[in-house]
């Protein structure tokens, strides 16, 4: 790609007597060329990306600046594009859960348990997983909450320059891969919900493991509040800038830390609570403007409920030491028991010697479940839950085989990313890159 902008000390004595001189080619500059010579030779249009800060991913950014300032800001997607949702129709039920996690890969836990729950939906055993397996559930997604925040509150400080926030934030979140890691074998991609439970319980000792480092977690989430108090830069980069009304919010279809900002308390766990919310005690926080600054205080303040969420999961977890994480189901259940070694994998050796010595009948199941999977009666379901980003939806739809007909996710990254150009236009180039770290976009999950 080439261009070349007007700008009359560069032009040829022919070119100052006729239009300003502006060539683009490749893409659609064409067209944006057209726009922008009709304009006047004082503005220019910038192109950043397909790589650009504050992403998790890969966005192109086209703006139309005058000068410092941004008359016109376009967010294009689809680079990220791969084609997840179109897989899962080749993939059996229990497949689709390694597909799901990968899409918001800075925030796993959540696709997975929104897949498995609409999955459940059509299988009618919703009301027939184990308790035990919905607190795991529940843990763990506070606990990816925390660390999903940590990336969102650090890459955009450190965007602006402050290091060392994005130094704190990342050792919170460490902490918080160290529970993910002992849990579930993997820091990431966990793959560990399964259609009817978890794939198995926590293990022994970590219960006391969580509890005892979740006074870290704390501390730097203290730190790096401390210094967006304390510090006089950030009300000036991030007070009143990237605003959207009221209005604008609900005209845009924004949830999430976004939404709440801007006072509205809408989430799903307070709304249409799932795996026992309802029964758990925390607040919605919300402030009183959507914007920069608020957004991200917002963040904190969901960080500190998610803490105090997971030592009542911890309470549960010991009250219910020993129970099913399963549902009792020989069907749909997922017939592999593993014990997850120091390496992340293992299968448990008791488990091994009764299906492979004693019980042929056993065996044929674990064959025919792993290798073929269970059949979902005809129908379609859809789950939403509150995702880090805001409302995540998944619709499912099933012809009665062993996998999806059709798989849809609404991910509330793509709905929020449609405030960027609201956000930005008629603020400073500089102010374009708070608006988006604001918004926290994962481009896993826009494209799929």
């Amino acid at each position: 790609m080439t261009e070349k902008f007007h700008a009359t000390s560069m032009a040829t004595d022919a070119e100052i007597e006729g239009l300003p001189a502006f060539t683009a080619t490749g893409g659609d500059w064409a067209r944006v060329s057209e726009d922008v010579t009709k304009l006047g030779q004082d503005r220019i249009v910038m192109n950043l990306g397909p790589v650009h800060p504050s992403t998790h991913g890969v966005l192109r950014l086209v703006v139309e600046l005058d000068g410092e300032y941004v008359r016109q800001a376009e967010a294009q997607t689809g680079f990220l594009h791969t084609g997840i949702e179109k897989t899962m129709e080749f993939r059996t039920w229990n497949q689709g859960v390694a597909l799901a996690t990968r899409m918001d890969y800075v925030a796993s836990i959540f696709q997975e348990v929104g897949y498995c729950l609409a999955v459940e939906k059509l299988l009618g055993i919703e009301r027939r997983i184990p308790r035990r397996a919905n607190v795991i559930r529940v843990m763990l997604m506070e606990l990816q909450r925390i660390a999903s925040h940590f990336v969102a509150i650090g890459s955009s400080f450190n965007e602006l320059g402050a290091t060392t926030m994005m130094t704190i934030a990342f050792r919170g979140r460490e902490d918080v891969m160290r529970f993910f890691e002992r849990i579930t074998g993997q820091r990431m991609n966990n793959g560990f919900v399964r259609v009817g439970g978890v794939l198995e319980d926590i293990g022994e000792g970590t219960v006391d493991y969580i509890r005892e480092r979740l006074p870290q977690i704390r501390l730097s989430i203290d730190d790096m509040y401390g210094i967006v108090g304390a510090n006089p830069i950030t009300p000036t980069r991030f007070k009143d800038v990237s605003v959207l009304s009221l209005p604008a919010l609900m005209a845009l279809g924004q949830t999430g830390p976004i939404l709440r900002a801007g006072g509205v308390p809408l989430d799903m766990r307070k709304a249409q609570p799932y795996c026992d919310y309802d029964t758990y005690e925390f607040d919605i926080p919300v402030r009183d403007k959507s914007d920069a600054l608020n957004r991200t205080l917002v963040r904190f303040d969901e960080m500190y409920q998610s803490l105090r969420i997971v030592y009542q999961c911890l309470e549960r977890l010991e009250a219910t030491e020993g129970d099913p994480v399963m549902v009792e189901d020989e069907k749909i259940a997922t017939p592999v028991r593993l014990s997850i070694g120091e390496d992340g994998q293992g299968t448990d050796p008791e488990h091994v010697k009764e299906i492979m010595g004693t019980n042929m009948e056993k065996l044929v199941h674990h064959f025919k479940l792993v290798s073929e999977g269970f059949r979902v009666p005809a129908g379609q379901a859809f789950a939403m839950i509150e995702h880090a980003k805001g409302l995540w939806g998944c619709h499912v739809v099933s012809a009665g085989g062993n996998r999806p007909y059709r798989v849809h996710v609404d991910d509330p990254g793509f709905h929020n990313l449609q405030g960027f150009s609201m956000m930005a236009e008629g603020g400073l180039i500089a102010d374009a890159i708070v608006s988006l770290a604001s918004i926290d976009p994962v481009m896993g999950g826009v494209d799929r």
